[in-house]
Parts: C-alpha cells; structure tokens; sequence
C-alpha cells in the first residue's frame, strides 16, 4: 500500500499503449465496480436485518449497554472501563427513536416487553453493515481486482459470527465500523497521495476523515489503539518513500508530515476531547459508579451528597464520617456483620472497601482512652493523634492483629472486634496528615491520611484484591508492615458533628481536565482489574482463530450462539500460512533476482555502447535481468504488499492479547478476523491469477458458492435455534457439531 506512492518507470514507448486502453477499460472496470458494490450491498443488507428485532429479549451484553444507554437519557453518571462514544451513540439513537430509557435491562431473557429497543439495535446492525462495501472498496483500491474484492466481502457477508455480534445493542458493530472506516481512509489517502493529488480538498477530506474515525475508534474502546498503530506504521512508510523520491524537493516531505500530523493527530485528539466533553456534561446527576471516583470529583454531581456540599471543614472527635481509599477508583472503608470463613485468619467481623454508598460505610470517631466524647465538649481531630474507628451499625471497632489476611497473606488481618464499641489495645490507630506537622488539623476532603496500627506499626491499606463470594466479591483491606504502601491514603468524605460549623464544598470541585484526566486513570485501572466471575465462561487467544469454543447470546428456548462460519474461519488460517510462506518465498527470490541483475548490469555496463530504456525489451540484456526490472505497481507486487499490511493489522489485533492479564472473551478476536478476511481474498486471488480465465472464475464460483452453503447451514445460530441442543440425535443442528467444545 505505501509502496504505491512510488511512481513507476518512465517508458514512452509503454505510456503510448496504456493511453491507447485506458478509457474502455476504466469504463469497463468502473462499471463492474458499481455493479458488485450493489451485489455487496444486497446480499450485506438481506443477512444482516433478516429478524434484527428477534429474539424480543436481552441477549448477552445488552444488559450493559442497553442499561448505559438508558442512564445518558436520564443523564445519570456511572462508571465503564470503555471510553464514552459508543455507548453516548446507542442513548442518542434510542432517544430518537422514542426508547425513554426507563427500562432496567436488568439480566438476559428478559422480555421488553414493547420497550422501544429496535431503533438501537437497528442503529447498531446498520453501522455493523457498512463494514462490508468498505471492505470491498479497500480491496479493490489495494489490489485493483474486482474478484479479490468480491471474495474478501463475501468472507466478512457470510460468517454468521460477525453477523451474530453486528445484530445486537452492542460496542462490537460500533467498534468495527469505526476500525474499518479508519482503514479504509487511510487507503484512500494512499490512493489520491499516488496520482498526485497532495493538498487537493479530495485528499484533505479523506485525511480528516480518516483522522475522525481513528478518534472514534479510541473512543469506543481502549483497543482502537491498535488500529490508530496501523494507521501510523502505514503512514510513517509513506512518508519514508516520500523522503526516498529524489524528483521532490525535501520540504514535500516536511509538508506532508505537517498536513498528516494535524489530521491524523491533532484533530482526533480534539474529537476524543470532546467527545469526555459532552459525556462528562450530560452525566451530571449521581448514580452507581459514583465510588469509584475521588470525592472530589463526586462533588460535581448533582444529587451526590457532596454535590454544593455544606458541611464540617474539620474532622472532631465524635464525627460520624466516611473514609474512602485515596488511590484510583479505591472504595470506601465497609464492614457488614458477616465473618471471616475458616481459615481465612480470626473468625471476626470482615472489613472491606466497597464502592457504593451506604450506611455500612460509615465510623464513629472515638478517643483512643474513652468510650466517648463528653456531651458539649469539642475535640479536633489533629496529625499523629490516636483513635478508634466505630462501625456505627455492627458496634465493632476496627481492629487488627498478628493474623495473616485472608488474600495478601504478608500483610496482617484487618477486623471489626468487640461488643457496642468496647474492645483492646489492638482496635488504637494513629492519624497522620501526609505531609502534616504536629497539631495541623485533620480536614474533610483535602487531608490525605495515614493510619498507623498502634501496637504492630503497619498502615491501614486497601490490597486491591478481590475477596471470593463469601466476601461478596469486595476488595480485601489489610495492614502492610511496610508504611510507605502507595495504598494506604485514605480521606474523609462525609462529615457529621453537631458541634462544627457547616461550610460549602463547591470550591473544592475540579475543572475538566482534571475529571478528565481521572476518568482515564479509573478507566484504566478497571480495565486491568476486570476478572472473571464465577461461573463465567471465558476463553484465550490460542482458542480465537481455530473457532475453538462459541458464547451463548441467548440461553432461553430462542437460542443464539456466537461462532464464526468454520469454513471462513479455517480457511482464513490456511491463506494466512500461505500468505506467511509466499511472502518469504518471494523476498528470498526478489534478493537473489537483485543480486543477478547488479552483477549482470556491471558486466553489460562495461561492453554496453549505448544507453537503453530499463523498462523497453532490449536482446542485448540478459533475460533474468527483465525479470529483475518489474513495474513497481504489477499486480502481484500490489497483491502482496496489500496483504503484508493486512497481515500488520492482524497481527496488531490479535498478539496483543497474547499479553493481557484481564479476562478475555471469544468477541476479542473479530477486529482481528475483519483483517485476516480482507487478507484471504487478496491472496485467493494472487494464487489463481496464473490460471486460465475460466479456470479462475470456476474456482472463485466454486468458494463463493461453498461460502453460501456453509452460511445457510450454520445461520440458525445467529438466526436463533430452538428444539433439542446439538449433542442430542435428534436435533436439527447435530450434524453441524463438529467438535465437542461447541456447545449450541
């Protein structure tokens, strides 16, 4: 692709004959273009929105993002490990079609029960259909074959698994349209840069284009980065052959790396600006992720209580207040009167941090020697004071001791101990301010705190590990015996006392950048702490591309199962091997085809009595020579080189799962599958491009139509199945279970 900006040989003699053609056959090709573009466009459309509307309840992760959706209609703030776009586009395209947003999308097989939701998936299914013509067109423009064109569609057309996962109220369809069309612009650039067409309005509206569809690929999810990588490598080539064109001054260069910097850089990151812009403006009342966020951030919500908050700026003894972990999406000190398991350390009250709001979270704060404070008397809370925290529902303080905790087993346990408050020696905590002095007082919301157990010298810390279901999947708290844990920051957020003056919070409320800059640190940290529930089915990247194992959309009697097309999907993994094999072939034969010709130039030139054209046939040069002189834009050098990048992409899309410690589905994979689809087509077309004509369109017909059967047999999983499961004789999709992982 970015070796198509090298122009090819100069030949009079060759010019004249292409001239002579080139009306008829343009002619000729463009209407054929049009011609399959309209059979693309057909055959994407009748699969894609045959029963879009069924089954008529949730299937898989509609319950997430039909329920996001709803909370941008009702502007209700919560927390995603995905950017915003993806989810504003499925609220904004319910809204328009009359959904209200009031309907809970609370767990899969739940009836809508004439809830409005086909606009949404309608909107998803129509972004997930345009993939295909813009897999066509980038085909064709890569590889000016309307047959590697048509085959590469038709691979993305009929794999019932891209069809499963374009259907439904899903990020998928939205993600892969946007990675595609970031493709497909940076192919078109590539195009109109090669025929001259540098700072035309043509070239610059597909550089923006292409620079707007990498922003709203990032902007979907963290993976567009992988696309936004592609883009670059592709366009860093270009600009290197650009530098290498000896005809062009070197401040074409410069230019060129000006005008792709502030389309392809610049301008997405203004689109990606914008878009946490107008999410963070129109989620502005309280809701369910509220803890995850600092209490300053929470501050800016309407409805949150510390939203135009009036309360203590100072922390007294006798406050009843809510500690929350100062560190990224870090929750709030929790105890519930449930007990530490057998063999978790001592059989006491568990403490957690949790990231909701409730009365569970909330402390009295006593003196470290009495049960209380004296009636009217007033005691600030100051640096290096000792204390104890009360669970004001359960009676207990919170204690630790010599006990390993039950996840972190180097840090000591953490518990509520005793009875209506009264407890030992090992429930005293020191207070510290970070960076505090003797007699500075503790403040609510701005003073970052230490505390300190008296008796084993470790601090009050939140692990970060997720506790098993007996404690209800919240995060351990412990004590680390070494204090410089980044963890064991703490702040109080509420602040009840009687006897203090309320004061507003409003000052203490962040500007954008700042909620900005946060959102991406929760987002992140989320996104590496996701892992997998129990029960839950998961998979790994080796499974992906052999089809190893689907995912129930749909478990009802409606049944729908996400897995590719095992036609597609195997025989993707043959033309990638193949293309492997090939290329390497090639740059072998290519490097010894170079060293040949150097040595056969040297010896011609010696002999040689007159200057001749490279590309004209000459009897005086030695035949490996001709061979050695190939237009740089011949078919199958434009083949291979279209298929090198394809490769890129794929490799780009699937290795770096390879390293991710997250839990991983099998719907991981299909950015992936979209490259290695567009890659077979390419190279089905290079192998059979020797053959006779009818030869070659005998084969073509006989895969498409294999590709059509096979889709009609496995269609039912995307359609829906119903009746006995597959392993059972009597089913109708028996014979179709080909190995025993898949489980429809």
């Amino acid at each position: 692709m970015a070796a198509s900006v090298v122009k090819a040989p100069k030949c009079v003699a060759k010019a004249k004959d292409v001239a002579q053609t080139r009306p008829a056959q343009a002619s000729d090709d463009n209407g054929r273009w049009w011609a399959l573009l309209g059979l693309v466009l057909l055959f994407t459309f009748a699969t894609r929105f045959y029963k879009v509307t069924e089954p008529d309840h949730i299937c898989w992760d509609e319950t997430h993002f039909g329920k996001m959706g709803s909370w941008y209609i009702n502007r209700t703030f919560f927390f995603d490990v995905h950017p915003p776009l993806g989810k504003m586009l499925i609220g904004l395209s319910g809204y328009l079609t009359g959904y209200n947003g009031t309907f809970p999308f609370e767990k899969p097989g739940d009836k809508y029960n004439g809830t409005r939701y086909q606009g949404m998936r309608y909107f998803c299914t129509t972004l997930g259909a345009l993939i295909m013509p813009m897999g066509f067109d980038t085909v064709y423009d890569l590889t000016r074959s309307h047959e590697a064109a048509l085959l590469s569609a038709a691979y993305l057309i009929f794999d019932v698994g891209l069809l499963t996962l374009n259907q439904y109220i899903l990020l998928d369809p939205i993600l892969l349209f946007f990675m595609m069309g970031s493709v497909w612009g940076m192919v078109k650039i590539s195009k109109c840069t090669a025929a001259g067409g540098s700072y035309t309005r043509r070239w610059w509206l597909w550089l923006l284009f292409t620079g707007t569809m990498l922003s709203c690929t990032i902007s979907v999810k963290f993976v567009g980065l992988f696309v936004v990588l592609l883009v670059g490598l592709h366009t860093a080539s270009e600009l290197w052959l650009i530098l290498g064109d000896l005809e062009k001054p070197i401040v074409e260069t410069v230019k060129q790396l000006a005008c792709r910097a502030i389309a392809l850089i610049v301008w997405p990151v203004l689109l990606y600006t914008i878009f946490f812009y107008i999410h963070l403006r129109v989620l502005n009342r309280s809701g369910h992720g509220d803890g995850f966020y600092s209490s300053a951030f929470q501050s800016r919500l309407i409805g949150n209580s510390l939203y135009n908050a009036s309360m203590p700026r100072d922390v007294a003894f006798g406050a009843l207040v809510t500690i929350k972990n100062h560190k990224t999406g870090g929750g709030y000190l929790h105890s519930h009167s449930h007990l530490y398991p057998k063999g978790s350390g001592a059989r006491q009250q568990q403490i957690t941090t949790y990231t909701h709001k409730d009365d569970n979270n909330i402390w009295l704060v006593k003196p470290y020697d009495q049960p209380a404070v004296p009636k009217g008397e007033l005691r600030l809370l100051r640096h290096g004071d000792l204390l104890r925290l009360e669970h004001l529902v359960t009676k207990r303080n919170l204690h630790s001791h010599s006990e390993p905790a039950p996840m972190t087993k180097k840090h000591l346990q953490v518990t509520g101990y005793g009875e209506l408050g009264v407890g030992d020696a090992n429930d005293v905590w020191r207070v510290l301010i970070v960076g505090g002095k003797q007699n500075d007082t503790v403040h609510t919301v701005t003073s970052r705190l230490i505390f300190v157990h008296y008796l084993q010298s470790c601090v009050l810390t939140s692990s970060g590990k997720q506790l098993p279901k007996w404690g209800f999947e919240q995060q351990e708290v412990s004590c680390n015996l070494n204090i410089r844990d980044k963890n064991a920051q703490w702040n109080v957020e509420d602040n009840q006392h009687k006897l203090l003056p309320s004061v507003s919070f409003s000052i203490y409320a962040p500007g954008f950048f700042a909620r900005f800059l946060e959102s991406h640190a929760v987002m992140l940290q989320g996104n590496a702490g996701l892992k997998p529930k129990e029960g839950e089915v998961t998979s790994r990247p080796w499974q992906w591309p052999i089809n190893y194992r689907g995912q129930f959309f749909s478990g009802s009697s409606y049944r729908i199962y996400l897995l590719g097309n095992p036609l597609i999907w195997w025989s993707n993994l043959v033309f990638l091997l193949l293309f492997i094999s090939i290329f390497l072939c090639n740059a072998i034969l290519q490097q010894r085809r170079a060293g040949l010709a150097a040595r056969q130039a040297a010896a011609v030139e010696q002999s040689a009595t007159q200057e001749l054209c490279s590309c004209c046939p000459a009897e005086t040069l030695p035949e490996p020579t001709a061979v050695a002189v190939l237009s740089e834009q011949s078919p199958q050098r434009m083949s291979l080189q279209a298929a090198a990048w394809l490769f890129i992409g794929w490799l780009l899309h699937y290795l770096p799962f390879w390293a991710m410690g997250r839990v991983l589905y099998f719907h991981h994979y299909f950015p992936a599958l979209i490259f290695n689809s567009l890659l077979t087509g390419i190279m089905f077309n290079y192998i059979i491009r020797s053959l006779p004509r009818w030869l070659q369109h005998a084969l073509l017909g006989s895969l498409l139509s294999a590709l059509v059967y096979s889709f009609v047999l496995f269609s039912p999983l995307a359609y829906g199945m119903s009746g006995p499961l597959a392993n059972e004789p009597n089913s109708t999709m028996h014979k179709l279970k080909w190995l025993s992982t898949w489980e429809f």
